[in-house]
This record gives structure tokens, sequence and C-alpha cells, in this order.
């Protein structure tokens, strides 16, 4: 054989034996690359001839090819459980009690936490262990009894029997005073009532004591005073507000109605657009504080606002002070008639609880309510925030914040709106 030929010959058979060392060598290191689980599941793919090539997608993203896609299906965790119904508790009462100056508070709740009507029912009550022979009962089955001028002292109060109801065993004890406390109620829910449950046009009847006093001289435009912070204050009435457009305009701080106390009833109702007006201005990066509308006859009442507007301005980061806002409603509201002495209590009550609460609380009025309406030396240690519509402030007490003009124009806001500065950069 000629040599060329036999080297030829030795050359193809070595690149052969080469081919087949190299693909030994390549199954053993697929094999010892495997976990034993995968050689099970190869071996037991193999034997039911199913053995599928690995893809180069499996290999990039590092894909068993072999794993059983149906597996999850033996994981009895695998899927969320229904949850279970929470067992219907309208038929388990409690009470919930309060006080702020000689009187009780009662309400009767079921265990899903909604205040229970529709029941006439009946109370117990001991006074400093000794029982009251006196029928207490919910008349009007609002599933409240609120009793008035009860002497100072300990009482227990238990709910009697009443037919289809589990009533608990155990009394409730509540210790009444003569001084009043500027605490919050956390009762306080049950008595705020939403625009849809009352008559807002005989409820709502706040009439605009500076604009009564306003002397012709005021400016609907920006002051310019590098000393200020320049805001507005906003409710109800001021429609739909795009908060975007209200911050791109300058606006650094806003002043935001939460509610009211009814004119003719004295419900406490939250203004409807509270809650969309704080949040807008808050995500807009607008500090914000909040005024409420009082008709409070009483500091007891007052305390009730305040922890209205504590309860509602809680889940937001509020900035300027928490407002009480009072004034006339027209010669017919439930407070017209205070005198002096009342109403300033009834606003120190409600700055009291604010303050209590770790908040910074002020009193908003027009000049002439300031002047003839109010102590204002027994509310010198709160903010004032004066209603004056001139060119400029002649009230010669302190104050802190100055409503300018109600005829102010903001892009974002399709009404006309109060312009406001204040002196205090909180």
């Amino acid at each position: 054989m000629d040599s060329k030929i036999k080297l030829q010959m030795i050359a193809v058979v070595s690149v052969v034996i080469c081919m087949v060392l190299g693909l030994v060598l390549f199954l053993n290191q697929e094999e010892r690359g495997k976990s034993p689980q995968q050689m099970q599941t190869a071996e037991t793919a193999e034997d039911n001839d199913i053995l599928q090539p690995v893809s180069s997608f499996d290999e990039k993203y590092e894909l068993d090819p072999y794993a059983d896609p149906y597996a999850f299906l033996q994981d009895e965790e695998f899927f969320d459980r229904e949850k279970e119904e929470e067992p219907d508790q309208s038929s388990v009462l409690s009470l919930l009690i309060s006080t702020i100056q000689r009187d009780i508070r009662i309400y009767v709740v079921n265990g899903n936490g909604a205040q229970v009507e529709g029941q006439a029912f009946s109370f117990k009550l001991k006074k400093d262990g000794e029982e009251i022979r006196k029928t207490y009962r919910d008349e009007d089955k609002d599933g409240m009894l609120y009793l008035t001028d009860m002497e100072s002292g300990d009482y227990e109060i238990k709910l009697r029997e009443v037919g289809g109801f589990e009533v608990p065993d155990d009394s409730v004890t509540v210790s009444v005073t003569d001084e009043i406390s500027y605490t919050v109620l956390d009762d306080i829910t049950f008595l705020i009532r939403s625009e849809d449950e009352i008559d807002a046009t005989v409820e709502d009847t706040a009439v605009n004591e500076a604009e009564i006093d306003a002397d012709g001289t005021e400016t609907n435009k920006r002051l310019a005073d590098g000393a200020t912070v320049f805001g507005i204050d906003v409710s109800k009435w001021n429609k739909e507000i795009d908060w975007e457009k209200v911050k791109a305009a300058g606006v650094e701080f806003a002043i935001i109605r939460c509610g009211y106390r009814g004119s003719k009833t004295g419900a406490l109702v939250e203004d409807p657009y509270f809650a969309k007006n704080i949040k807008g201005a808050t995500d807009a990066g607008i500090r914000v504080g909040i005024y409420f509308f009082t008709q409070a006859v009483t500091p007891a009442e007052a305390v009730e606002e305040a922890s209205m507007v504590l309860m509602l301005s809680k889940q937001y980061k509020i900035s300027y002070p928490l407002f009480i806002d009072t004034e006339g409603a027209g010669g017919n509201g439930r407070a017209d008639g205070l005198d002096k002495e009342t109403r300033t209590a009834v606003c120190k009550a409600f700055c009291e609880t604010i303050e209590n609460a770790g908040y910074t609380a002020g009193v908003y009025a027009s000049k002439s309510w300031l002047l003839n309406n109010l102590d204002m030396e027994q509310l010198s240690s709160y903010t004032t925030w004066l209603a004056q519509y001139s060119a400029q402030p002649t009230y010669e007490g302190d104050y802190d914040m100055w409503q300018y003009t109600s005829a102010g124009k903001i892009d974002g806001i399709s009404t006309l709106v109060d312009y406001n500065v204040s002196y205090m950069d909180y």
C-alpha cells in the first residue's frame, strides 16, 4: 500500500476516534452535572420513550426540561384556600361609653362594630355602687342615649336583656366630673353624618361676616410681600379642584374645611369634598391645615367638634393649624344668640382639645367678630386667623394669618376663592 494512502487512513481513523472520545466525555459531564432527582426523571423519561433534547431556551434560563409541569397539582398549599366567612356578630351587643362634663353618652354596638338601631334599649345605672331607681330608655331607637345634668361620681351602666340579642354580662364604668375634659372622644364616628343624611340647605348656612364688614378697599391681587406665605382656603363651595394646577400657580398652603355643625339640628356633617381636597393638596405638595364651622352652644359640643376634626385629619400630614370657624349662620343658627362668655368658652374648649392631641389650634373670625363676640385675651395663646377685606388690616389685636379677599382667582379652581397670607411659615 502506498505510504501516502496509509497516512490518509491513519488520519481518518484518528479523527473518528477523537470524535467518539469527545462525545463520551461530553455525555459524562452532562450526567455529573445533574442532580439525583434530574437523573431519576431522565431515566424515567427514557423508559417511557419521551426524553426530549435540551433546547437552547432551557439552557439560557437554566430550566429543567424534564420537570413535571403538573407537579403543582399535588401541592395542597399551592392554591389559596377560600377565606372562611367571618361569623355574623350582629346579634352580639356591647356598650361604648364616653363623658365630657356632667354627661354620659351610651352607644349600643354589635359585634360587627355597627351602631344598632330599631330597638328601644333600656339600661340599669348605679352611682357610686348604689342602684338608681329610674329607667333609662332609648326611646327614639337610634342606638344612642345621651344623659345630661348628671351628678359627678362613678357610674356603672348595664344593658338590660332584650330578645334576639346576646347582652354582655358585665357593666361598663365611667367617671363623671364637674370639670370639662378636653380629650378626644373615641366614639365620635357614630355622630358624624354625610350630606346625604341631612338637608344641607338648612344646615350649612354660614354667613361670611368679613364680606359684610368689607370697606371696599380690598384687592384680589397677590400681595407682593416676601415676608409672608401665600395660601387659600376651600370647601365644597369651590367644587372640583385641580390641585396640580393650584400648586403650579404658586399656592403654598391651603386651609381645607373638613365639616360643619348643622345650623338647625346640630348634626356633625363632613364636607363632601374634604377627603378629595386634602388628598389632592397633599399629593401636589401643598401644605395643609383644616377648619371647621362651629354651631356649638356648649363647651362639651365644642369638644365633639374638635374630636371630629382630629378623627378626620389623623391620616394626613397636617402642617398648618386646625381652626374653629366662628361666625354667624344668618340669624337663625342655633349658636347665633350666644353671649361673648359662652362663645369664648366654646372656642377655648375646641382649641384645648386640639392642642391636647398634639396639634396647633386656632380661631378664625372677622374683625368685628373678634372685637364684639369673643374675649381674645382668653384665646391669646392660640393662632388667630383674621378675616378683614380691606387694603390693610386695621384690627389692633395680634393675628398670625390674614384673609384679605374672597374674590381671588386661581388656575385649577373654577370659582372665586379666598386669598390668605400667613406671617408664620409652619
